[in-house]
């Protein structure tokens, strides 16, 4: 994982409301155990259609979606499945952060042990992104803090273990590993 820590981005927004971890990435790509590959299948139903080909009119398909890092989804957003395929999915075609008034339990904690930020802010302020997409936002992971382009920033929430997680970009066991010497050295003395 890479450290995550402040990055500024453009937003693609879905604002669609119960987006499902089988929409996010569908069953039949679930045959794989590695991350790589997997983006090109996000949201393939709603990407393609049943010729294979883009659909043009879907915002991930369109030029301006190229390059953007944040997703701006409706609520409940990875409901569904606990899937950890869904936020390798996500990472892979280039995201490393999801922002949402409501984030499904299940999702939001696979989203963090795998290095995707998910974001959760007010109805008022997810109103505010789905009317301007392509908002260039400031994410600071270490303030904990979502800033818009004219300046105003909002809090949002994130336990302080995970984001010591995502700040060194390391997994739980990761986090551990980098403590083996003072775990040792705990364990000598015990």
């Amino acid at each position: 994982m890479q450290p995550l820590r402040t990055f500024s981005s453009r937003t693609v927004v879905l604002a669609d409301a119960n987006i499902d971890t089988d929409q996010i990435i569908p069953a039949r790509y679930l045959t794989t155990t590695t991350r790589a590959g997997l983006g090109a299948h996000l949201f393939a139903d709603w990407r393609y259609g049943p010729d294979g080909k883009p659909r043009a009119q879907f915002a991930l398909n369109r030029p301006e979606a190229a390059g953007c890092q944040i997703l701006v989804a409706g609520r409940n957003f990875g409901c569904g499945s606990s899937r950890e395929h869904a936020p390798w999915a996500l990472l892979d075609y280039g995201f490393r952060a999801v922002i949402a008034p409501e984030i499904a339990d299940i999702f939001r904690s696979n989203a963090l042990k795998n290095g995707l930020l998910p974001v959760i802010v007010s109805e008022p302020l997810c109103e505010w992104l789905y009317a301007h997409p392509q908002a260039l936002l400031t994410l600071d992971v270490p303030a904990r803090l979502l800033t818009l382009p004219d300046g105003r920033a909002a809090e949002f929430p994130l336990e302080p273990f995970a984001q010591q997680c995502l700040i060194e970009g390391v997994d739980e066991l990761g986090y551990l590993l980098a403590r083996r010497a003072q775990i040792d050295a705990f364990e000598r003395h015990a």
